[in-house]
């Protein structure tokens, strides 16, 4: 298994702040060929926008300020002071309005600035984190601190034709007040990797819980970072760094794996599970993106040492996948891929993994058209989940709407489409959407988590939204998403050449110091040592001819029955030579088949693998 050369973190840089690329591409629309349909598009983009506006209106109806929707029976509901052990809702929920926090800069991308506006006047006046409640520091960092920041530098900035009126930044001291809320599970940890969770009034709990998973210790230094940057005070940085520092130390000396879960006391590794999914995710995430946005060159060789320990053991199979292996020996300890990493795609190809990017994704698409949605759990041996609900999780959306920018592809316009119109035809809920209950025979359940206004809506109209001005000539690349899906754009203040936040500067690790150069020539892109390039000529990629085929949709909008084809798709379910010609063994360039030839698997066998025939 090829994984490609490693990329200068200079080149990185400015490969990123490159991706601004405008194909065109042919499609039959109408009988027509012309670029992908504007019109049909924008039904889409249309969709979606109702779908984030029904699911908002009735939280702000039925549930505001409690912390979340219950989409079946019209209802709120926050912490669950009966089972105070049940973390699925508490480590959540706070009494804090989350929904709303978790939605506000969704409003101002999809455009509706009177409505952003009167929900930061919402925020203010209601909104307080003086609550008796035990909550997860992972979970709120990600969703209320990240909203707050998000929405904060939006409404300051003006970004998206937004404004507040006699805003004062009321909502950054929020944000304030929850760090300084959160800081204790850092004080009282001997290792400097930050307890679980906090009770937001006094602290770490006399009893509470000593292991924490890697992701959620080390996927604080986004919105950390980013506090302390506003505030001034770097106390907040600091201590969300030495999480990643105390966790980076205490990976497996010859494997170069991480476990996922870990004592906070002791340091020692109580789960000696090691994947990409669950556990772990977020924190290989937030080394890329907290590279990106902070311009460290250290988060970006720990990235790539990382991923680079994740081909060697991880990546197995025919076709491949992230497998979970013990962090010791990279022994395979289990046969199921989760839902959580989905996200995968997406990071890797930003960070120029094109190939491996494209043939994971692959994976997760076909699953998905199998079932109409994400299984928790999928075990790649049997074909059949092993955890079959899903949450309206945001990962797979995520990852095929970056996947569409970095390639601009079609083939992830249609994949988002399908997901789109699936989750308006089976999940749609009296007043929302709600999680599915199983897979396998799609019942609901009575609870609409924040994230699929944060996140999973937000990706997928900005799927859609062509136009839309983050994908302009000025901030196609200017800016990142959070792990929920929070947008920070690039900024000279966030750059860490302000040496008062040079955490890493005194440090050095053991990490290979070759630096071969991606090269970013006006008419050439390296990805890897295969040389998979892409011409560019002025700005332009030169898209793969496409031959649309007929096809059937879900859903019960206009735009998710129209039966007119994007591009070419997997429907019905085809046979090998079917698929060959969707994937363009006449057209190199097309990108399953350059990912199929470089990875080395079987289009066949991919769909073998999650139980097509």
């Amino acid at each position: 298994m090829v994984w490609g050369t490693k990329l200068n973190a200079g080149a990185v840089s400015k490969w990123w702040n490159s991706l601004i690329i405008v194909i065109t591409f042919c499609a039959s629309c109408g009988g027509t060929k012309k670029p992908i349909c504007p019109a049909r598009r924008e039904n889409l983009q249309e969709l979606a926008k109702q779908m984030f506006d029904f699911s908002y209106s009735s939280y702000l109806e039925h549930a505001f300020p409690l912390d979340e929707l219950d989409p079946i029976h019209c209802a709120g509901r926050s912490i669950d002071r009966q089972n105070p052990d049940n973390i699925n809702i508490n480590d959540v929920l706070g009494n804090y309005s989350l929904t709303l926090i978790d939605s506000l800069d969704t409003l101002a991308i999809m455009g509706n600035a009177s409505e952003f506006a009167r929900a930061v006047r919402l925020v203010v006046q209601h909104v307080s984190f003086d609550q008796d409640a035990i909550v997860q520091v992972f979970e709120v960092t990600i969703r209320a601190m990240g909203g707050l920041l998000s929405a904060h530098l939006i409404a300051k900035n003006r970004d998206f034709g937004v404004h507040v009126e006699d805003y004062d930044d009321e909502l950054l001291w929020l944000a304030r007040d929850l760090g300084g809320r959160l800081l204790p599970a850092f004080d009282n940890s001997p290792t400097g990797i930050p307890h679980p969770r906090v009770h937001l009034q006094t602290g770490v709990p006399p009893r509470g819980r000593t292991d924490t998973c890697t992701s959620g210790a080390g996927s604080l230094v986004l919105e950390f970072g980013v506090l302390s940057r506003l505030t001034g005070d770097a106390v907040f940085e600091s201590v969300a760094r030495r999480a990643v520092r105390a966790l980076w130390r205490r990976r497996d000396p010859v494997t170069k794996l991480f476990g996922s879960t870990i004592d906070v006391h002791t340091g020692q590794w109580l789960d000696t599970t090691s994947g990409a999914g669950a556990g772990t995710d977020s924190f290989f995430e937030y080394m890329f993106k907290a590279y990106v946005l902070f311009g460290d060159v250290q988060y970006y060789e720990m990235f790539h040492e990382s991923v680079e320990a994740m081909g060697t053991t991880m990546w197995v199979g025919n076709p491949p996948v992230f497998a979970n292996v013990n962090m010791h020996t990279g022994n395979v300890t289990n046969y199921w891929m989760d839902s959580l990493q989905a996200y995968a795609p997406g990071t890797l190809g930003a960070a120029g993994y094109i190939s491996v990017a494209i043939s994971h994704h692959a994976i997760y698409y076909s699953i998905w058209r199998r079932f109409h949605a994400m299984p928790e759990r999928f075990n790649w041996v049997h074909k059949t989940p092993d955890v079959a609900f899903y949450p309206l999780r945001p990962e797979f959306a995520e990852a095929t709407y970056t996947l569409y920018r970095i390639t601009r592809d079609p083939f992830y316009v249609d994949a988002g489409r399908h997901m789109l119109c699936d989750l308006h035809h089976y999940t749609k809920a009296k007043c929302g959407y709600g999680t599915v209950h199983s897979v396998l025979n799609m019942e609901l359940e009575d609870r609409m988590e924040s994230f699929f206004l944060s996140e999973t809506l937000k990706y997928l109209y900005l799927l859609f939204a062509e136009d839309h001005t983050l994908h302009n000539s000025t901030m196609d690349a200017d800016h990142v998403f959070t792990t929920e899906g929070h947008i920070f754009r690039l900024s000279p203040l966030f750059n860490s050449g302000n040496s008062s936040f040079s955490f890493f500067e005194q440090e050095s690790d053991d990490g290979d110091d070759d630096e071969e150069e991606v090269l970013l020539l006006r008419g050439r892109r390296v990805m890897n040592k295969q040389k998979m390039t892409v011409n560019v000529t002025n700005g332009s990629i030169v898209p793969a001819k496409r031959i649309p085929v007929a096809t059937n949709s879900l859903g019960e909008h206009s735009a998710c029955h129209d039966r007119t084809p994007m591009q070419k798709l997997f429907h019905p379910v085809p046979n090998l030579d079917a698929m060959m010609e969707f994937i363009g063994v006449a057209h190199p360039r097309t990108p399953y088949l350059a990912a199929e030839r470089e990875q080395g698997f079987s289009v066949e066998s991919m769909f073998s693998t999650v139980g097509r025939t």
